[in-house]
């Protein structure tokens, strides 16, 4: 299963159901950064350096590194979506079907 970690606007059930589908799910209120409004370069370097992809509904401002630091653990960009299990799932499957999620970017969308 993957490491990943949720920056401070994830959603925290869609948390709790990917750590029951058995996924190494760390929150920035874990880690002691919660409401300090952390910078997004800085949420980047510490996933990478984590080795933890990132889990996000912040798209527009992760993006930009997939391209100029590709070679980072892994980014999980995901709409809102009110269907926290839903989304888990779809995230769940995202990412269960590739070996590694170093480098990749998973765009994770609410469903029409």
């Amino acid at each position: 299963m993957a490491n990943l970690f949720a920056d401070e606007g994830f959603p925290l059930p869609v948390v709790r159901e990917l750590r029951r589908l058995g996924h190494d799910v760390v929150t920035t209120r874990e880690i002691g950064k919660a409401n300090q409004a952390w910078p997004d370069p800085e949420v980047f370097a510490y996933a990478n350096s984590a080795g933890r992809a990132i889990l996000t509904i912040n798209r527009r401002h992760f993006r930009g590194f997939h391209q100029t630091q590709p070679n980072h653990a892994g980014l999980i960009l995901c709409t809102a979506d009110a269907d926290f299990v839903g989304q888990a799932q779809r995230i769940h499957q995202a990412i269960s079907s590739v070996g590694s999620l170093k480098g990749l970017r998973i765009r994770i969308v609410r469903p029409a």
